[in-house]
Order: structure tokens, then C-alpha cells, then sequence
């Protein structure tokens, strides 16, 4: 782990028990950034994004830090292993670090009013990037600063307001929220490339995956069966699902194709002991994998009623397969999500 000395701005490696405490920086990329290789060749401070680094050495050594890690210059780029090897290792960095400066250049007033939903702190782009939710989430201590180098608060003293900006109910103690509800966390924001939008979130599930740049979406499948193999959480197929109403409609993949539909999912609970009450001998899912039909799924002794339906003059089976997850209301009580699968023209496969 390369990490910069705060009062010569000069990079030091260190390596597993002999990393030093250091604080960590969380920002978004802008254009005349200093590489690692520019800063080792001197040419660090003709470039725009020097003062970033400078500003946050200065306000670690006010902070008693000697050391600092910024991912621009900290990690050597034109390096594929090293790349993945940081990519895989970022969370528990950030998660590691003593404090997390959170650098919002967006933000011009740290003295503004950042409660009116208009504010500048609220309308932030940090809070839109899909690398800068496990630069939130990890970390202990969090500090926004505006573009000024001005501190505006701290994720703890701003709680309330960062949950409602960023829809996430858990900001510590994360391992309590269900899959379906992390990936909502997610839902909304963006990357660069598509398949960022993956590795991202692999340090929310302490899941290491080789990184196949090109892959485009199918690195959020393969990060889904990751999860699953890791978790067994029955809510990563809580996705948008079907509605009764129309059980005919296109077959549809059992994993989602992407981030957008686990949107609004932030309320999502596991009930597992409630359920094996409640479906006693029930379903059991086991291994997931990919065919080149799509997913298949494996379980066990499915005990629920089928429905049949007739349609162009032939009789198919259909089954709801509950799932060990869903929404608390204080009317309706426990409701708890499905999947629903019909027979397709194959009487031996079931679509969703």
C-alpha cells in the first residue's frame, strides 16, 4: 500500500502490519488529476489537480496524521494486477483508515443552509458516484469539506440529513441490511464504465472478483452469484417482481441485469425464522448457475399449490416460490416477496 508522507507529499510503501495509521480521501475525478507516475516524475505540481492533493496533506498533518492515501497517485494505473489488487482491497482501506476527508468541490459554502433541498450540500455529485457509497459506508469517521478546504460537518453530526440523501437507513453496522437493500443503495447511481458499477459494491459483500474490463453488464451477474454463494440472501431475486396479473408476459432472467430495479428496496427485511414457521418442509434453494439457456436454479422440495392455467387450448402449471424476505407494515403485517414461475413450451423448465 502506497502511502504519501503529509509534510514532504513524497510516497512511501508499506505492507500489511507495517501500515502506519493514515487518513484517506474520498472525491470525485476531475480532469488534470496527478497520476502516480506524474507526481514521481515532478510534474505533479503543474497540473490542476496538485492543490486537491496539497489541501488534504495540510489537512491531515493539522489532524496529527503523517501519512495519506488518495487513490489518484497511491495506485499505479498502467498496472492491470496492481489495479485489481487495489479495486479488491479499497474497502478495507477506506474501512481501515482513521478518518475519511470527503471532498465535495461542488459544495462553494460549508456555512450554507444544507437542510433546504435546494442546497448545494444536498444536490452534491459525491452523493451520486458509485465508487463514493463504501467511501461513506466503510470508514468511521467521515468529514465533508467544501471546495474551500472548510469543514462541513461529519457523517455523524449530519446523520439525518446524509440518510435522507442518500436513502440509506444503516450508515454503521452495515452487515444487519440484507442484499436487496444494499444494492438499493446503489440503485440510482452512476460510474464511468459499466462494469464499476459492480466492482464498486464488492467490499459491501466482502466479495474479490478478477476484474474483466469489457465485460460490460455481465459483471454484475457474475457479482450477483458471488453474493449468493457468499450470503444464500433470498432477497437478491426480490427484484421488481412480476405481478400475477399478467403471467404470460415475456420470460424474464431470475438475476436482474442491473442496479435500476433493485430501486426502492431500502425497506426490505429478511424473515427467516417466520417463514419456516410459516412454510414448515417448504423450498430449499441451492446452487445457482449460468447456462447458456440463462439461470438455473436448483431447490428442493417445492410444497406450494400450483396454479393452473389453461391457454391455446393446453394446461400449464404455475407456482409462487415466497421468498424469506419483505416489508413490515403496521396494517397488513408481514408481506413477504415471490417469485413467480410458469411452465414454459419445455415441460421441464420454468420461467420467471
Amino acid at each position: 500500500m502506497r502511502l504519501l508522507k503529509t509534510d514532504t507529499i513524497e510516497l512511501h510503501e508499506y505492507f500489511d502490519t507495517q501500515i502506519p495509521p493514515y487518513a484517506i480521501l474520498s472525491h470525485r475525478w476531475e480532469d488534470g488529476e496527478v497520476t502516480l507516475q506524474k507526481l514521481q516524475s515532478g510534474e505533479g505540481p503543474q497540473m490542476p489537480g496538485y492543490q486537491k492533493i496539497v489541501k488534504c496533506c495540510a489537512q491531515a498533518v493539522r489532524d496529527g496524521w503523517d501519512y495519506v492515501w488518495i487513490d489518484t497517485c497511491c495506485i499505479d494505473k498502467t498496472s492491470s494486477a496492481e489495479l485489481s489488487e487495489a479495486i479488491n482491497s479499497m474497502y478495507r482501506w477506506y474501512q481501515r483508515s482513521q478518518v475519511c476527508y470527503a471532498y465535495l468541490v461542488d459544495v462553494p459554502d460549508a456555512t450554507a443552509d444544507h437542510s433546504r433541498p435546494d442546497s448545494l450540500f444536498q444536490q452534491s455529485k459525491w452523493f451520486t458516484r458509485g465508487w463514493t457509497l463504501q467511501e461513506l459506508l466503510a470508514p468511521t469517521f467521515v468529514e465533508f469539506y467544501d471546495q474551500n478546504w472548510i469543514e462541513i460537518g461529519t457523517k455523524s453530526s449530519m446523520r439525518t440529513l446524509v440518510q435522507k440523501i442518500t436513502n440509506i437507513s444503516i450508515l454503521v453496522n452495515i452487515d444487519e441490511a440484507c442484499v436487496a437493500e444494499k444494492l438499493s443503495w446503489a440503485s440510482t447511481r452512476v460510474t464511468t464504465r459499466i462494469e464499476d458499477l459492480a466492482y464498486c459494491l464488492m467490499g459491501l459483500f466482502d466479495i474479490n472478483m478478477p476484474l474483466l474490463y469489457g465485460e460490460g453488464h455481465n459483471a454484475f451477474l457474475r457479482l450477483q452469484l458471488e453474493i449468493w454463494n457468499r450470503t444464500n440472501d433470498e432477497s437478491i431475486f426480490a427484484w421488481s417482481m412480476p405481478s400475477l396479473e399478467a403471467p404470460h408476459r415475456a420470460p424474464r432472467p431470475l438475476l436482474a441485469s442491473g442496479l435500476n430495479v433493485f430501486e426502492g428496496l431500502n425497506s426490505i427485511e429478511t424473515f427467516g425464522e417466520i417463514w419456516e414457521r410459516t412454510f414448515p418442509g417448504a423450498h430449499l434453494l441451492d446452487a445457482i448457475t449460468l447456462t447458456n439457456r440463462g439461470t438455473r436454479l436448483d431447490f428442493r422440495a417445492l410444497e406450494f399449490p400450483v396454479i393452473r392455467v389453461w391457454t391455446s387450448g393446453k394446461r400449464i402449471n404455475e407456482f409462487i416460490l415466497p421468498l424469506k424476505c419483505g416489508r413490515e407494515d403496521i396494517v397488513q403485517g408481514i408481506q413477504l416477496f415471490a417469485i413467480h414461475l410458469y411452465q414454459s413450451s419445455d415441460l421441464n423448465h420454468y420461467c420467471n
